[in-house]
C-alpha cells in the first residue's frame, strides 16, 4: 500500500543512499514525455525538502528544457534486492548552470565528474513509498565507465564549443547553454 510523506524521513535517507540508479521523468504542456535512467554516484539529499543530482553532459538536454518551462518533476529510486521498495520524489526543478550565482553553493555538496554540465535541484512536494513486489530482483555489477572516459579526454573548452548550437531540446524548447567550465 502506498504510503504519502510531506518531506524525506532518516529512512527514506538510507534507502536513497544504497540505491546505484534512480529514474528522472519530466514533461512539458505539448511533445515527449522524457524518463532518464542516472547513477555515477550523482544524487544527493540537500535537506528533508530538498534535493539534486549532478548532470553530466550526454545525448540530450529534456530535463533543463522540461523544468524550464513545466518545473514539474518525478524522482525515482526502486530497490533490486530485499527489501522490496519503490521511493518517488515529486517536486518542482530548476537548472543551476556554472555560470549561475548559486553553483558554488550546490556544486560543494557534489563531486564534480569530468563533463558536469548543469546541477538539477529540487523542491520535494510529496514523498511515496510503494511495495515495489513486482520489480525483479538485480545485482548491482559496477558503474559504466563510458561517458566519464569519454569526458576525460575532450577539453572542457572543446566540449563547451561542441555544444554551442544546442539551444534546443529534441521537442524544439530552449534551453539554457552552460558558458563556464565548472570548478
Amino acid at each position: 500500500m502506498a504510503e504519502f510523506f510531506d518531506s524525506l524521513t532518516a529512512e527514506h535517507r538510507d534507502f536513497i543512499a544504497r540505491q546505484p540508479v534512480f529514474f528522472v521523468a519530466t514533461a512539458a504542456a505539448t511533445g515527449r514525455v522524457n524518463l532518464s535512467p542516472k547513477g555515477m554516484d550523482s544524487f544527493r539529499v540537500l535537506g528533508d525538502r530538498r534535493v539534486g543530482y549532478l548532470d553530466v553532459g550526454g545525448s540530450g538536454n529534456e530535463t533543463q528544457a522540461h523544468l524550464n518551462v513545466d518545473g514539474r518533476a518525478t524522482i525515482m529510486f526502486c530497490a533490486f534486492d530485499q527489501p522490496a521498495l519503490i521511493l518517488r520524489i515529486y517536486g518542482r526543478g530548476r537548472a543551476i548552470l556554472p555560470q549561475d550565482a548559486r553553483w558554488e553553493e550546490l556544486a560543494d555538496a557534489f563531486t564534480l565528474l569530468p563533463g558536469t554540465r548543469q546541477i538539477f535541484e529540487f523542491d520535494v512536494d510529496s514523498v511515496q513509498t510503494s511495495c515495489g513486489w513486482g520489480v525483479p530482483f538485480m545485482r548491482f555489477d559496477r558503474e559504466r565507465t563510458t561517458l566519464s572516459r569519454y569526458h576525460a579526454v575532450v577539453s572542457e573548452q572543446d566540449r563547451l564549443d561542441k555544444i554551442k548550437d544546442r539551444t534546443k531540446s529534441i521537442d524544439g524548447l530552449p534551453v539554457r547553454l552552460q558558458t563556464r567550465v565548472p570548478s
